[in-house]
């Protein structure tokens, strides 16, 4: 594809002309010319060939670039590739960078860096449009063309006071419909109400956001001063990150955290392995109450035809009940207070779910009988009965537990999404089984027991 003598690599003019996609080509063919690549190529297109790469290839470029090339792209990175990318550095190395950068460039990511995991202050982007209430609007119009080439986020405008605490946000078509002389006191309305504390958590963002219809909200301390903004974007990314460790969970595993495809092999067994030793151990149990009622089935070989159909209709109602209340949980839609109004629902839930069941249980049992597909006895009226009453225990417990099982973890200061269906599944087997053999035992007794 490219000439094997590499000159391309010592003629800047050949490797300006390439596209985005073939450059990307030539360093993945080249890796160990990267950085020779690099300081031949024009600002524009580092940068964009920059934020593409992954980290290791950046990580090098980084460290082996000149010091001007080095200033050079890390000033003029977007605010959100740069802290994407210093954030995951060590911090000698982060260190050194932070001084090539300029004094505006340095206090946004000083202050983007210097938050906790999981705060708002992670998420934000501490440049924003602010004007001041005695400036007219061409002035704010000025100030917007000169300021717009650095931000992407131009929907809203912010008023601030001489201090630069925040007095109100007027979205930007309101200063293209006033005459240029308008001064901005005149637009202040001071109804805003979408804000974000500084101390908020990604949590709380993400309600604020879904309540509101804007692609930004601004970020402010407890003095109301104005800090930076948060826009929709990285509230979209949290919860698709999210919502991937929350998935992952309810299947009964530890989140990975990245790229199923790039997570290595002894890892993902690692991730998979403690949770499935727990439930086997759970499932254990089931194995301890067959042996206890082991003389039943001995006695009334047909109870043990039905004990997967019993079992499996208690373990997915409790894997619905658990994901509906998880989801419900994440999207803030359910407290821990309001724990027995949904017990109250899923005792209802599950009574006529299990007799839903328990009638098609029952009418099986009838119609196999009856067309002698199967024999169930002399006492095939009992069998059938027994089936029936044993999927209403088996559901409305299933039901119970998986909704009640995510408040429990909850309120003991865990991830309601551990309650996973599979546990969830492991618990209604164990108690599943007890209700079964004891209907059975309840039914039958001095019939075929």
């Amino acid at each position: 594809m490219f000439n094997e003598d590499q000159d391309y690599l010592n003629n800047d003019k050949f490797l300006n002309n390439q596209t985005i996609s073939r450059l990307i080509k030539i360093i993945h063919h080249h890796p160990n010319d990267v950085v020779k690549i690099f300081s031949l190529l024009k600002l524009c297109k580092a940068i964009s060939i920059f934020e593409i790469l992954d980290f290791s290839t950046k990580k090098k470029i980084i460290k082996d670039l000149s010091s001007i090339k080095k200033m050079e792209l890390l000033n003029n990175l977007s605010v959100d590739d740069r802290i994407s990318f210093l954030e995951n550095l060590p911090k000698n190395i982060l260190k050194d960078l932070i001084k090539y950068l300029n004094k505006e460039e340095k206090c946004k990511i000083l202050v983007s860096l210097g938050y906790p995991k999981n705060s708002i202050g992670c998420l934000m982007i501490p440049y924003y449009l602010a004007v001041q209430k005695t400036w007219s609007v061409q002035k704010v119009l000025d100030y917007i063309r000169k300021e717009v080439k650095n931000s992407d986020v131009i929907e809203i405008v912010y008023v601030v006071d001489e201090k630069g605490k925040l007095i109100d946000d007027i979205k930007i078509r309101e200063f293209l419909l006033v005459d240029p002389n308008t001064k901005v006191y005149d637009l202040i309305n001071c109804q805003y109400t979408e804000i974000l504390n500084i101390t908020d958590t990604e949590k709380e963002a993400t309600k604020i956001f879904s309540m509101s219809n804007r692609i930004s909200l601004p970020v402010i301390d407890d003095q109301n001063f104005l800090l930076g903004i948060v826009t929709v974007d990285e509230i979209l990314w949290i919860l698709n990150e999210n919502y991937r460790e929350d998935f992952q969970k309810i299947g009964g595993m530890e989140a990975l955290n990245q790229s199923y495809l790039n997570v290595p092999l002894y890892k993902l067994i690692k991730k998979r392995a403690g949770w499935l030793i727990l439930l086997f151990i759970g499932e254990m149990l089931t194995t301890t109450v067959m042996q206890k009622f082991s003389s039943v089935i001995e006695k009334a070989v047909v109870l043990a035809l039905f004990i997967p159909l019993v079992v499996s209709s208690g373990g997915n109602s409790g894997s619905q009940a658990a994901s509906l209340i998880i989801q419900a949980m994440a999207l803030g839609e359910v407290k821990i207070k309001d724990w027995w109004i949904v017990m109250r629902r899923e005792i209802i839930c599950g009574f006529f779910l299990g007799t839903i069941l328990g009638l098609t249980g029952f009418i099986r049992v009838i119609a196999w009988h009856k067309i002698h597909l199967f024999n169930y006895g002399s006492h095939w009226i009992l069998v059938g009965l027994t089936v029936f009453l044993s999927l209403i225990g088996v559901v409305l417990w299933g039901t119970l537990s998986g909704s009640m099982l995510p408040f429990i973890i909850k309120k003991l200061r865990g991830d309601p999404a551990s309650s996973s269906a599979p546990f969830v599944a492991t618990l209604v087997d164990v108690v599943g089984l007890m209700i079964y053999f004891s209907i059975s035992y309840f039914l039958l007794n001095g019939t075929l027991l």
